[in-house]
């Protein structure tokens, strides 16, 4: 309980502190989503048949600029979507109701929202390519912390328990990862910060965009 409520306080705490990264303001966490993959469950095995025709539990991972993770979902079957996941997720509800001050970054495959803002698909040469640049580069701490995590515990290759338990392991990880990121223990090897080989990025839905006149006014502002 003690180690649980450690964690909590951790992404209440992290979330509240905007810090500029890459040179983008505002930045509060990263968001990313990893493949975690697990036997072919017995009960609505369909489900956990991600795009890449394996079984899996796909993780919602948030992070800090010091590699702690602040939030985490690993709930979800592989064969759910990355926006899914983020919108309908308890922190996606604070972030609508204002709890929170600054942004999340996230890939592509994200809607792009007043408080997750994503890259331009199509940046024009100049201020959206440097936006796109400053995007990508404070995101790879995300996929850092991920590689971290992996190469700290490295039964998350392949979790052979049912989907509930393996939901255990991985939050277990989680905390034990951002306990030895707190008092500095190294990993044992050297994380691997290229993208995530079982994750991949479609395109989200199009029916929730609401987020584009924010990331212009912050391009407008701090790109030019």
């Amino acid at each position: 309980m003690k180690i649980m409520l450690l964690l909590i306080g951790v992404c209440v705490l992290l979330l509240s502190a905007p810090t500029v990264s890459a040179g983008f303001p505002g930045v509060i966490g990263c968001t990313d989503g990893t493949h975690i993959p697990i036997i072919a469950p017995l009960v609505n095995e369909g489900d956990y048949v991600n795009r890449k025709s394996f079984h899996s539990i796909n993780v919602q991972i948030i992070c800090d600029a010091a590699n702690i993770i602040t939030n985490v979902e690993a709930k979800w079957p592989g064969s759910v979507h990355d926006s899914q996941i983020f919108c309908e997720c308890t922190l996606s509800t604070k972030f609508g109701h204002g709890e929170f001050t600054g942004y999340l970054l996230g890939d592509r495959g994200y809607p792009c929202l007043p408080y997750l803002l994503t890259p331009y698909p199509d940046p024009e040469p100049g201020p959206q390519q440097r936006y796109n640049l400053a995007n990508c580069r404070t995101r790879a701490r995300i996929e850092m912390t991920i590689g971290m995590l992996k190469a700290r515990f490295q039964c998350l290759q392949r979790l052979r328990v049912t989907p509930e338990r393996a939901c255990d392991i991985i939050v277990a990880c989680v905390i034990l990862h951002n306990i030895a990121t707190i008092r500095g223990e190294h990993c044992p090897s050297e994380p691997n910060i290229s993208s995530d080989p079982n994750h991949e990025h479609p395109d989200p839905p199009t029916d929730i965009q609401d987020g584009s006149a924010v990331r212009d006014t912050i391009c407008h502002n701090h790109f030019f």
